[in-house]
């Protein structure tokens, strides 16, 4: 009888024992071990009057990886009012503006830092086009945003619902210009040092610097 007792213990404070240690899936935690490095993160920006590319540059000094700007096979008109208008078109009929812009290899990087401005607050047909061009299932994707002062409108949403199988973080936004008051590269000078302060502040929130 005394043995069955012990035997019951043992057989207890073992399945104890079991059941206080973590599962595989959460011993490995592959997700908490990957960090951005110059390999696998890639800064992508859409930026007409450079205030985003700002961003883009200030966050690439920061992390550093790959840093690319995306093109049109056909750009928009230099006219900023006849910009507006083909982008409400695009908006409409749910066009996709070609890229000229091709990114190799683009497996290869596990951290995608997304930046464009706001545009009719929404996210700009050609960032959308690269979201349709590019599969990002399974990577980090990270949006940062320049808006003329009326903020990011949808933009994240819509990067949220075009990267449905992708991790994304916290996303960043601040003033840049306002063209259709004439005032194009403003986040320069004070204002980029001010700006780059927020950018780390921000990238150290979301866990990419430390």
């Amino acid at each position: 009888m005394m043995k069955r007792i012990a035997f019951l213990l043992l057989t207890i404070s073992t399945l104890l024992c079991l059941a206080s240690l973590p599962s595989r899936a959460q011993q490995s935690r592959p997700n908490s071990l990957r960090v951005p490095s110059e390999k696998n993160t890639l800064i992508v920006y859409l930026s007409r009057t450079n205030n985003t590319k700002a961003i883009a540059e200030i966050i690439h000094q920061e992390v550093g990886g790959t840093l690319v700007a995306l093109e049109l096979v056909t750009p928009y008109p230099a006219d900023y009012r006849a910009t507006v208008q083909q982008v409400v078109r695009e908006n409409e009929t749910g066009y996709l503006p070609p890229l000229k812009t091709k990114i190799d290899r683009i497996e290869q990087y596990e951290f995608v830092f997304l930046g464009f401005p706001t545009w009719g607050m929404q996210l700009p047909p050609p960032v959308k086009s690269f979201l349709h061009q590019y599969n990002l299932k399974g990577k980090t994707v990270i949006p940062f945003n320049t808006n003329g002062g009326y903020g990011v409108g949808s933009s994240f949403d819509t990067v949220k619902a075009l990267c449905p199988q992708s991790t994304i973080l916290q996303g960043f936004t601040t003033r840049g210009g306002s063209e259709i008051d004439g005032h194009n590269l403003t986040i320069k000078d004070a204002r980029a040092e001010e700006a780059s302060k927020e950018v780390q502040s921000w990238l150290k929130t979301i866990g990419m610097l430390k």
